[in-house]
């Protein structure tokens, strides 16, 4: 058995495909799968699920994959911390955030990068159940999402700010001119919303049931940017997050209300899982979210 064998299989089990497996490794489709034929057989046991086209992976499969994965995983985390050593670490991060956080991470990243150059980051826009899903498969290694609200309870986790909430209306609608709205007020006007797979959306609809109304948006959209462009668009209003509309609502002809009765607050933070040894890139990640700034400081 070696590293390459564990790569193709976690490959195979994310593409769900011979062929792109094998194109995302660098290799031909039928070296993908001689390899993971040689380790079902240095392992006797069958992994794929074989038929005209992949199928999915065995139950034994899927115990080798979860163990791929995290050899995989403390691979990666053995060069960081080499890297580490040198006193200029460098590698790539991947981070999950939640679409609400995604205008909030740049001052995250850049803490880190100011110190360490060579450091770079993938940012992927993903629900908080994804990000425990992808903490969980060793895909992402770290996430920003809510720490108080369906927490995950297999990391730790560093607090960044207060997620706080603001009614989005073009700058000629009828409620542009407050200085705050109440959620019921703003159940009264038609919404466009996130879809109910994200948690930011839950959160909106218990606060509308706290101020006793359930509003059923004509809009519902996985994209920030898809809300606030019918906002702009068609005249709607959407509730956002206080430090998302500090970007998204800048010379676009938008207004952002805080919303009031109830004033809803939940924490976001970075979170990672709770392992030892942990990766010194996300050790510097947690470091650098205790000094991460206010958003919403002028």
């Amino acid at each position: 058995m070696d590293i390459r064998q564990l790569q193709y299989l976690v490959a195979l089990a994310r593409e769900q495909h011979f062929t792109r497996a094998a194109e995302a490794c660098g290799i031909t489709q039928p070296t993908l799968s001689g390899r993971i034929r040689q380790l079902e057989h240095e392992l006797g046991v069958p992994i794929v699920l074989r038929g005209q086209r992949y199928i999915g992976l065995t139950n034994e499969g899927q115990h080798i994959l979860k163990w791929a994965q995290r050899i995989l995983e403390d691979c990666d985390s053995l060069r960081d911390d080499l890297s580490a050593l040198s006193g200029a670490p460098e590698g790539r991060m991947v981070l999950g955030v939640i679409p609400s956080a995604l205008a909030a991470v740049p001052p995250l990243t850049e803490l880190l990068r100011r110190r360490f150059p060579k450091l770079t980051f993938s940012i992927r826009s993903q629900s908080s159940k994804d990000i425990e899903r992808h903490l969980a498969e060793f895909s992402i290694d770290a996430g920003i999402t809510y720490l108080d609200s369906e927490p995950i309870d297999i990391t730790s986790s560093q607090p960044l700010y207060r997620e706080r909430y603001r009614l989005v209306v073009r700058e000629d609608h009828p409620l542009a001119g407050r200085d705050s709205v109440a959620w019921a007020e703003a159940a009264e006007h038609a919404l466009c919303a996130l879809t109910p797979d994200m948690q930011n959306r839950r959160i909106i609809d218990r606060a509308f049931a706290k101020a006793g109304c359930h509003p059923h948006p004509e809009i519902e959209s996985n994209s920030v940017i898809n809300l606030c462009a019918y906002v702009q668009t068609a005249g709607l209003v959407s509730v956002l997050p206080e430090a998302l509309t500090r970007v998204v609502g800048e010379g676009a002809r938008l207004r952002a209300i805080p919303l009031v009765e109830p004033v809803v607050e939940h924490m976001i933070g970075v979170v990672a899982l709770d392992r030892e040894p942990m990766s010194p890139l996300v050790e510097m990640l947690l470091e650098a979210a205790k000094g991460y700034p206010d958003p919403l400081a002028p």
